[in-house]
């Protein structure tokens, strides 16, 4: 049982919870909780670590997976949560190509520098619920493997590919040679959102939350779309919009 907070392995769990750059050199990123480690595949998980108490009461959870047990001091310096749930595995990232998230009839949700972890999370959560087939994001946007995201996934980070690009433009012309038509969530939009026909290959471009879109970007769309707003609201969230625009597809093609 490892009982110090100075021991390698827990020094390398904090890293992982907090430093998206050592993420990307080792492959790995954290999940917490006993729903998050029971949906992760098999083959993902690198190496569990358990709580004296979790250990007590979930073995049959655990199945035949290997772990490390851990006193509950360790456990909270390793958890990126307040109140840890006892359980914590590091997880090997998945890689995709752009290709992967284009699907049989393309569902994607295109992303320019998001910055709010949780909006990706909700995203990537609420695009699963609606068929999305992936999600594009510029090197700009959040990293997905952090703690934050990955909580407000709830699982979809499993289920869901993505893909980042270094250049948004270039790969945006490439899904375009796919057939793929790009809309674009923008005040200034041509047509409402329900007024278009999102049953063949189509992306959605949701911009940063501050500042939207970029104009390079915006000019790029085949279209421009908005979600007309009742009251003295101009704007919704980004998670917010990209969910209703990803539902009215799912609509659609239903």
């Amino acid at each position: 049982m490892i009982t110090s907070t100075s021991n390698s392995q827990v020094k390398q769990a904090v890293a992982l919870g907090q430093k998206a750059k050592y993420r990307r050199e080792t492959g790995l990123f954290i999940v917490e909780g006993p729903k998050m480690f029971k949906e992760a595949p098999r083959d993902w998980l690198e190496k569990v670590y358990v709580s004296e108490s979790f250990l007590k009461n979930n073995e049959e959870l655990l199945g035949d997976c290997g772990y490390e047990v851990v006193s509950q001091e360790v456990m909270k310096a390793m958890a990126d949560t307040q109140t840890p749930q006892g359980i914590l595995a590091l997880v090997r990232q998945p890689v995709y190509k752009l290709q992967d998230i284009v699907g049989e009839n393309a569902h994607i949700a295109a992303l320019e520098t998001l910055q709010d972890p949780g909006n990706l999370g909700t995203i990537v959560r609420a695009g699963e619920g609606a068929g999305m087939t992936g999600v594009l994001m510029n090197r700009e946007t959040v990293d997905i493997f952090s703690p934050k995201v990955i909580r407000s996934t709830m699982g979809a980070i499993y289920r869901v590919p993505f893909y980042y690009t270094d250049d948004l433009s270039d790969a945006v012309t490439e899904l375009k040679k796919m057939g793929i038509t790009f809309y674009a969530a923008h005040l200034k939009g041509q047509k409402d959102y329900d007024k278009e026909d999102y049953r063949g290959k189509t992306a959605f471009l949701i911009g940063n939350e501050a500042r939207g879109l970029s104009d390079s970007i915006v000019q790029m769309a085949d279209r421009k779309i908005k979600i007309p707003m009742l009251g003295k609201v101009e704007s919704l969230n980004a998670a917010v919009a990209a969910s209703v625009l990803m539902f009215e597809a799912a609509r659609q093609r239903r």
